[in-house]
C-alpha cells in the first residue's frame, strides 16, 4: 500500500461513519477480551460522536471557523489583476467508461462554476484546471480531474485556448506544487470549497504562490427551516466531517512543499 492509499484510509476512518464502524469492531474486540466496561465506553462513544455530529448546529459550529477565514481571506483579494484563476480539483469525478462515461458532478462542483463566472468578468485570461486521477496515473483507466473540469468549463462558455489542464496532482500539497512550476512568481486567484481555503491559501503561500483567496461553495449558516436547522441529518454529518478532515490535516500534515521536477 503506498503513502497516498494509507493516508486516505487514515483520513476516512478518523470521521463518521467510518470511525463509528472502528469504534464498535474496537468495541467488539474489547468485549471478547473481556474488558467489557471499556467496550461499552467504546461503543457508546462511537454511537454518540455520529449523533452530536449529525446536528446541524454542531456543523454548522465545526465549519464556521475555516470560513471564517476564508472570508476575511476574500475581503483581502485584491479585485484584480491576476495572471490565471486556479481552481483545485474535489469539484469532478472523471469518466471512466464505460461503468461511468461521462464525468460526475460532485457537491464541491460550484468550484468550477465560480471559475467559470470569474473568467467571464475579466478577472484573468485564462483559467488553471489543478487535479489527476490516481487511477489513470496506476492503469491508465479513465481521464483525470483536470480533464473533466476542461469539459464542464468549456460547456459555461470558456474557450479552450483559455484553459490550462495540470493533470499530476492527486491532492493539494500536489496542486501547489505543480501549480508554482506552471505560474512562476505571477499572481492567481485561487478557486476551492471556502472550508478548504484556509489549509489551500497556507500551503500556497509556504511554496512561495502568490494566491488570492476566491473562495465559493459555503456550507455553513444561512436560513433553514426548522426540521432542517435542529434535527440530525446525512449533510450536517457530511459538514462535520469536511471539517474535521480539515482540522486534522491542518495539525498533523507537516510535509514540506517542495518545487516539482
Amino acid at each position: 500500500m503506498d503513502t497516498f492509499v494509507f493516508l486516505k484510509f487514515l483520513a476516512q476512518l478518523a470521521v463518521p461513519p467510518a470511525s463509528m464502524a472502528a469504534g464498535l469492531v474496537v468495541a467488539a474486540g474489547l468485549a471478547l477480551l473481556r474488558w467489557r466496561r471499556l467496550a461499552r465506553f467504546v461503543a457508546a462513544f462511537a454511537v454518540v460522536q455520529l449523533l452530536a455530529l449529525s446536528f446541524p448546529p454542531v456543523a454548522d459550529a465545526l465549519i464556521a471557523p475555516l470560513e471564517n477565514e476564508a472570508r476575511a481571506a476574500a475581503a483581502a483579494a485584491p479585485a484584480c489583476c491576476y495572471d490565471a484563476i486556479v481552481v483545485l480539483g474535489g469539484s469532478i469525478v472523471p469518466a471512466d467508461p464505460p461503468a461511468l462515461p461521462e464525468p460526475s458532478l460532485t457537491e464541491s462542483s460550484d468550484r468550477v462554476w465560480e471559475a467559470a463566472r470569474l473568467y467571464h468578468r475579466g478577472l484573468a485570461p485564462r483559467i488553471i484546471a489543478s487535479g489527476g486521477a490516481r487511477d489513470q496515473q496506476v492503469d491508465g483507466r479513465g481521464t483525470s480531474e483536470a480533464e473533466a473540469m476542461r469539459v464542464f468549463l468549456r460547456d459555461l462558455g470558456v474557450p479552450a485556448a483559455a484553459i490550462v489542464t495540470e493533470e499530476l496532482s492527486l491532492n493539494t500539497l500536489g496542486n501547489v506544487r505543480h501549480l508554482r512550476e506552471l505560474v512562476k512568481d505571477n499572481r492567481v486567484a485561487l478557486v476551492t470549497s471556502a472550508y478548504h481555503m484556509p489549509r489551500a491559501l497556507r500551503l500556497a503561500r509556504r511554496a512561495g504562490l502568490k494566491a488570492e483567496a476566491f473562495p465559493t461553495g459555503w456550507r455553513g449558516g444561512g436560513a433553514q427551516p426548522p426540521w432542517e436547522a435542529w434535527l440530525p441529518s446525512i449533510g450536517s454529518l457530511a459538514t462535520s466531517g469536511l471539517a474535521l478532515r480539515e482540522y486534522l490535516a491542518q495539525a498533523f500534515d507537516r510535509r514540506r512543499v517542495e518545487a516539482a521536477p
